[in-house]
């Protein structure tokens, strides 16, 4: 992948999308307008489309890392624009410049990394990880 190649992801934004629905309990009070952790899939999103012609069968990219700063709410119904740029890598890191947008303007802005991994290998290290915890 060239620096500079960019991947992108196009959503409206929905009700199950908004912050007051990530809440997990009544004491939880957020606003009705994209939460962040929505926004960010979306940007990991943009950045694992991106990814997809490197992978091989078998193969997925997953997230490594977010840094991310949301500076700007948008409410149900409005149509956002992630886009990942790739800027390089650092070892096995892919790393990407994140930016989200809606008609009023940018919403986020940050950095996100992401690795190749081998999909079975993911699953049952988590699954090992769980049966040590004695959670499995």
């Amino acid at each position: 992948m060239e620096s500079g190649a960019k991947g992108e992801c196009i959503y409206t934004v929905q009700h199950k999308d908004l912050a007051s629905a990530v809440a997990i309990s009544s004491e939880d009070d957020f606003p009705d307008v994209l939460a962040t952790s929505r926004m960010i899939a979306l940007m990991e999103i943009s950045a694992a489309r991106l990814m997809k012609p490197m992978l091989q069968p078998g193969e997925l990219s997953v997230g490594v890392s977010v840094d991310i700063k949301h500076f700007a709410p948008t409410p149900v119904g409005e149509e956002v624009k992630a886009v990942a740029t790739f800027t390089g890598q650092d070892g096995k890191l892919f790393l990407f410049d994140v930016e989200v947008s809606d008609r009023a303007g940018k919403v986020a802005s940050g950095r996100h990394s992401r690795a190749i991994v081998a999909t079975a290998r993911l699953v049952e290290g988590a699954r090992t990880r769980m049966e040590k915890a004695g959670k499995a």
